[in-house]
């Protein structure tokens, strides 16, 4: 259910799209949307991991430099049947977590500083696990799509305002006089409101995905239910440094929960019912007969 929606979110976004290239210049302007938002995919698809690892002073680290989370990666990554990703440490004394690259040959995962001080070896294996789920699911290319569509929406928006504004617009616009001005600028507030949500939605059901997939991977969801609830607490006593809105979606936990924001503008589903559902899952497994 959660690849549904996500298919028919990334649909309203390219939906989206197409009616604001069609508001500012019709047919040729659908095209033009189009071109800007494959080559801000393709930018993103190429470089946004070494951005943002470079953004967070990301170090990465061998087997010899770290042997316990170097070696608990690579057991989760035989288990998942994945290729060794490259292993980073943020210096941070933020408690959190996050996975980048562009597919699973080119993967890497970050763990802050903090998040290693605060949780026990089977929380830590179970928020790596996590990442590596983004990985294995291939997330981090479908929250790029996301984002990319959801900018380029925002900067049409930005100039079908102008357009407006300086008498522009498509022949529509001109043929409706003042309900077509009205309609075009109706679109311009509100199309980038809603590829702002939906993107945020996107990154919510990939969040609910990655922990149902990490519990499976590692085979401890109550251990990863754990180290959300530390994860949520720490995160608002002590945020992760250089943390932005445009990258919060990457993280475990919302870097940016200290601040007031409100659940709708959230990247990160409601902590409770995250737990509650990797409780649900580790109580099913039991009913089963399997141990957790």
């Amino acid at each position: 259910m959660n690849r549904i929606k996500i298919t028919f979110l990334l649909t309203c976004l390219t939906l989206l799209l197409v009616a604001m290239g069609s508001a500012i210049g019709g047919q040729s302007g659908m095209i033009v949307a189009f071109f800007i938002a494959g080559g801000m995919n393709f930018f993103s698809y190429w470089y946004s991991d070494k951005i943002v690892l470079k953004i967070y002073k990301a170090r990465e680290v061998s087997e010899a430099e770290n042997p316990d989370l170097y070696g608990m990666v690579r057991r989760l990554a035989l288990q998942a049947n994945l290729p060794m990703p490259k292993v980073y440490i943020i210096p941070s004394k933020g408690a959190n977590a996050f996975a980048t690259g562009r597919n699973p040959q080119h993967a890497a995962v970050a763990a802050t500083e903090g998040i290693m001080q605060i949780l026990s070896p089977d929380e830590l294996e179970a928020v790596m696990a996590h990442e590596l789920a983004h990985v294995q699911n291939r997330d981090t290319l479908i929250s790029t799509i996301a984002a990319t569509l959801a900018g380029a929406i925002s900067m049409l928006g930005s100039m079908l305002q102008w357009a407006a504004i300086l008498g522009g617009g498509s022949s529509q616009d001109e043929e409706g006089g003042d309900g077509g001005l009205l309609g075009t600028l109706a679109l311009a507030f509100i199309a980038p409101m809603a590829a702002m949500l939906i993107q945020m939605a996107v990154s919510r059901s990939r969040e609910f995905l990655a922990d149902a997939s990490g519990a499976r991977i590692c085979g401890k969801p109550l251990a990863l239910a754990n180290a959300l609830r530390k994860l949520q607490m720490g995160a608002q006593a002590v945020p992760v440094a250089q943390a932005t809105p445009a990258t919060s979606h990457m993280f475990i936990v919302n870097p940016l929960t200290g601040t007031s924001m409100m659940k709708l503008f959230s990247t990160h589903p409601p902590m409770e019912e995250r737990v509650a559902r990797l409780e649900a899952m580790a109580s099913g497994w039991v009913s089963g007969g399997f141990s957790c």
